[in-house]
């Protein structure tokens, strides 16, 4: 398996592990504050990262890595955990989803920046065509709007796509997954603070669904997601890979669906016939590495 086919498994699979994530955070905020669910399943998050450094005896990141590792850490550990979470006291996970499928085109464009990528001009057409795509679909599927979900969404994705494309940058240098454990080991003091101070008065009302919930977000989509993705992003390209993002919506509504009962038509499956011909067109048209 070859360096660009590695990158593209692997963010597939960071991909799929994704899906599950604004489901369960629907379910976790039942029952959890989203301040709460944000620095909590961080700090889960930061323990088990420090644990598998210290197991790896990973080499500390050099002075120059700070500043991009606490980007990434505001980004993706803290911001769209947080808008999300958030976003989805106002709208349902189907809804919320429609934003996924703008997350390859933000990814693509500050890679593009951040990482130096010059994709070729049909790929962008490619990508505002998957895109379109995606969010079309959702918007006639009959889902619920809200201006201020809505507009945390959009927040949330242009914090994902920016800690997206600077992880997978820095990922080349110091690995995928200790990218991801470093910035949630600089982010665990006052996410474990936090977590103390927004804990829930009592336990006793909380569901086991909502616990499940919370260990979900903490321990795959918070770490081991990120080490799929941030390695495919690394070795596949920013821009390339992003576009895998493209499918996170479908699995998600399928996922909404069973978990939530939230109701899908079967048009899914003929729109997501285009979106795979633009991931795999995508795919072609890319910077090449």
């Amino acid at each position: 398996m070859n360096k660009t086919t590695n990158g593209w498994f692997s963010g597939m699979l960071g991909v799929l592990i994704f899906s599950g994530s604004l489901p369960a955070t629907r379910l976790a905020v039942m029952d959890f504050h989203p301040l709460f669910l944000t620095v909590c399943r961080a700090a889960i998050a930061g323990v088990l990262a420090g644990v598998l450094l210290l197991i790896f005896k990973q080499q500390r990141p050099i002075k120059s890595d700070i500043v991009p590792l606490l980007v990434i850490a505001l980004c993706v550990v803290v911001g769209f955990p947080l808008l999300t979470a958030l976003a989805l006291q106002y709208v349902t996970a189907s809804h919320a989803i429609i934003y996924v499928g703008l997350l390859p085109l933000a990814t693509a464009i500050f890679g593009v920046w951040r990482g130096g990528e010059r994709p070729r001009p049909i790929f962008w057409i490619l990508s505002v065509l998957g895109s379109s795509l995606v969010v079309g679909f959702a918007l006639t599927n009959g889902a619920a709007s809200s201006l201020i979900g809505d507009g945390l969404m959009l927040a949330s994705i242009i914090a994902c796509g920016y800690g997206y494309a600077e992880g997978a940058r820095l990922s080349r240098r110091l690995g995928g997954w200790q990218v991801i454990s470093w910035a949630l080991i600089l982010s665990l003091p006052v996410m474990a603070l936090l977590s103390l101070y927004f804990k829930p008065d009592s336990w006793s009302s909380t569901s086991v669904t909502s616990l499940l919930s919370l260990a979900y977000v903490s321990l795959f989509s918070m770490l081991i997601g990120f080490v799929f993705w941030y390695r495919g992003l690394a070795l596949g390209g920013i821009a390339a890979v992003g576009q895998l993002q493209l499918l996170q919506p479908f699995f998600g509504l399928v996922l909404s669906a069973l978990l939530l009962h939230e109701t899908i038509g079967w048009p899914i499956f003929i729109v997501n016939m285009g979106v795979v011909l633009c991931v795999a067109l995508a795919r072609r048209f890319a910077a090449k590495h």
